[in-house]
């Protein structure tokens, strides 16, 4: 893990509050190998599946002093992981008038996104897939849209599974990419990590860069116009 977090240059990495024994610090915790100095700590609510959990758990992770930024998640079905975007946004509300940084982690929907700004929130992390399918994008024209229609930040968040998929994100125009199963899961995380460096530096450029047009038919790229004799 310490290897795949230098590899992929990250600035910021995130941790479950419940992996984290917020009532004992001086006992193993995944803590001991992110080194703080160097990386931004954003706690998660992973695993809350209400708005009053996920505002605890928060709180909880604030008070043992991790932070006062988390992405929140209230998650609304067991099987697929999807967001209970209704709790979501309640949560975001609470939190976001008791001082908290609220990066909520939500589904794709334009509409939900939009009322998680209004309630607060300092980003919007919509899901590229479900979480840990490694799918990839597959909404992009929705992830473009929320980026075109929002003012605060968007971060893809769940569903990357390889390096093609973090370029992708990233050439929508978003303004970041989280990651976690696309890396811990491969074959060799730390390789997949620098490889995911490298796709996410190659898609920023790329959408700065502005693609040429998609067309039905060929266009010459050497055309004949003003050529001597035609």
């Amino acid at each position: 893990m310490m290897q795949a977090h230098e590899a992929s240059r990250a600035e910021m990495v995130t941790v479950a509050v419940r992996r984290v024994n917020v009532s004992d610090r001086s006992k193993e915790s995944v803590l001991d190998y992110i080194d703080t100095d160097k990386y931004f700590l954003l706690p998660n609510t992973a695993g809350c599946y209400t708005a009053d959990d996920a505002i605890r758990t928060a709180r909880l992770g604030r008070e043992a002093g991790l932070s006062n930024w988390v992405k929140l998640e209230v998650i609304g079905d067991e099987k697929t992981l999807f967001p209970d975007n209704e709790a979501l946004v309640e949560a975001t509300r609470v939190l976001v008038k008791e001082g908290f940084v609220v990066l909520p982690y939500t589904n794709d929907d334009l509409i939900t996104c939009r009322k998680l700004e209004d309630a607060g929130a300092s980003a919007i992390m919509p899901l590229g897939a479900p979480i840990g399918s490694g799918l990839g994008i597959q909404n992009p024209n929705n992830i473009a849209i929320i980026k075109e229609f929002l003012g605060t930040p968007v971060i893809v968040d769940a569903g990357v599974g390889t390096a093609s998929d973090a370029t992708i994100a990233m050439e929508l125009g978003v303004d970041g990419v989280l990651m976690n199963t696309g890396i811990a899961g491969a074959g060799d995380p730390v390789k997949m990590a620098e490889a995911m460096r490298k796709a996410v530096e190659a898609g920023r450029l790329a959408f700065l860069s502005g693609r040429i047009p998609r067309k039905m038919y060929a266009t010459a790229s050497s055309p004949a116009k003003g050529v001597i004799g035609r």
